[in-house]
């Protein structure tokens, strides 16, 4: 009797605790951490939604928005994201897993430089790394500053817009400074398309 009496004492004790272990972590906490983003960084706690010229919700900052056809080229008029190994399918993100000596991912770097110098009118050397490689994710929505700027002039002439206009776009949108902290200065390609976007004159 006295046996079953200690169970059930360290029964009832073990319920108590659970109990009170799901009002505290399933449902205080997470109240907590959300009240806290909320009042902190609403932007970055509901996703970094960045809206289109009409205030629309139009994507999320941390994920490149790119219009490919199925061969992955991407369309002229916008500035491009770095090359995807998942062609920039959200359900698809990876990494191509090819090493940096393979000779399907060295042709593919060659390839993809020669068509990127011919398209942006520049020589191949003037071609970034990060425009012919692509990031871990394959969403990677930021470039270089280098890659920003060769595309300039392909992105001004398909939108009537001055190429120094759209040069100060990719000036505004380079971060730097802390928020570079652990990396190059880059460019974030979705922003700087709805900023493009807004700023091309009506069709």
């Amino acid at each position: 009797m006295n046996t079953l009496s200690g169970y059930l004492r360290q029964a009832g004790t073990a319920l108590r605790f659970l109990l009170l272990a799901t009002v505290v972590l399933g449902l205080l906490y997470p109240l907590v951490i959300f009240g806290i983003g909320q009042a902190v960084v609403p932007f970055q706690a509901n996703g970094s939604i960045v809206k289109d010229p009409a205030g629309n919700p139009a994507a999320s900052a941390l994920i490149a928005q790119v219009s490919a056809d199925n061969s992955g080229t991407q369309n002229p008029a916008w500035f491009h994201a770095r090359p995807s190994a998942g062609k920039w399918d959200t359900s698809n993100s990876s990494a191509s897993n090819l090493g940096p000596n393979d000779s399907k991912l060295l042709d593919a770097v060659k390839a993809a430089r020669t068509a990127i110098a011919a398209a942006e009118g520049v020589k191949e050397s003037d071609v970034p790394a990060d425009a012919v490689t692509a990031s871990g994710s394959g969403l990677d929505p930021q470039i270089s500053v280098a890659y920003a700027r060769i595309q300039v002039p392909r992105v001004a002439k398909a939108h009537g817009l001055s190429p120094e206009a759209v040069q100060a776009m990719v000036d505004r949108r380079t971060v730097t400074g802390l928020e570079a902290f652990w990396g190059q200065p880059s460019v974030n390609v979705t922003e700087l398309n709805l900023d493009v976007a807004a700023a091309a004159p009506a069709k």
